[in-house]
């Protein structure tokens, strides 16, 4: 399973959360605690929000432990909205294309989970992805075709509802295909204004997902990293956070007890 890090906050340089602390993120892709796979890499990247509208984004296929371009720039980078991903390919190969987060106007998105038996329902999955936004699909990850569905049934307008929609369409697909695989999910989404991160599974086995106050902002990740005494929090299954500058707030997020909001034909 893959390991990321978000924060919103006052403006820090990237490295003070993503490089310097104990078990950073950059050492979870060499030796990750709380993750199946304890090696994350299989490429790396960052996302953050500048001057302009549309954000900065930096993927490579070299783990992050070795990727010197990655130190540089989050070495020289600070803001205060940013994203950060540490990839162990489950579905597509390894490929700058496949790797976290994914961009597409203003928003950004990484995710750790997988559609269950993805190759068994992968043809039926990519052509929900709308003619629109196709053209941003650049790789073949079950993540890049959540992201690009969910852009095209209101990401813009809802970000939550889309995802919830999104999700309900896959389980469709999976439950017709037969496949008897969960569909697990922990992503963050992000529009440059508000951050949201998800924890859900169809079988009630999300991947951890951890906040905390860091400073004089909020850090979402997938398992702890030191920075001080600020204690860390699970946020608990089925459950969406969201996080405007350094508030945070909680809400039930379940897409398999809420109505239907998208059929297949």
């Amino acid at each position: 399973m893959c390991r990321f890090l978000a924060y919103s906050g006052s403006p820090v340089w990237l490295d003070s959360l993503l490089i310097e602390p104990e078990s950073s993120l950059v050492s979870q892709s060499m030796a990750a605690r709380e993750a199946k796979t304890v090696v994350n890499g299989d490429g790396c990247g960052i996302g953050w929000y500048g001057e302009r509208g549309e954000p900065g984004i930096y993927r490579g296929i070299l783990p992050a432990w070795s990727d010197r371009n990655l130190t540089s720039l989050c070495h020289q980078l600070r803001a205060g909205i940013f994203l950060a991903h540490v990839r162990s390919a489950t579905t597509g190969g390894v490929s700058m294309a496949n790797c976290h987060p994914f961009g597409w106007g203003r928003h950004l998105f990484m995710h750790n989970g997988q559609i269950g038996g993805y190759e068994k329902v992968k043809r039926d999955i990519e052509i929900l992805i709308p003619d629109e936004v196709y053209s941003s699909r650049a790789g073949n990850s079950d993540s890049e075709a959540i992201f690009l569905i969910a852009a095209g049934v209101g990401l813009d307008r809802d970000p939550i509802g889309a995802l919830t929609k999104t999700l309900q369409i896959c389980m469709d697909v999976v439950d017709r295909s037969g496949v008897d695989q969960p569909i697990r999910f922990s992503a963050i989404h992000t529009d440059g204004e508000k951050l949201h991160a998800f924890r859900w599974s169809s079988d009630a086995r999300p991947p951890t997902l951890y906040w905390r106050n860091v400073g004089q902002g909020i850090a979402v990740a997938s398992e702890p990293f030191a920075t001080g005494l600020e204690k860390w929090e699970i946020i608990p299954a089925n459950t969406v956070a969201t996080i405007v500058g350094t508030h945070i707030t909680f809400a039930p997020f379940n897409p398999v007890q809420q109505p239907q909001a998208l059929m297949i034909a």
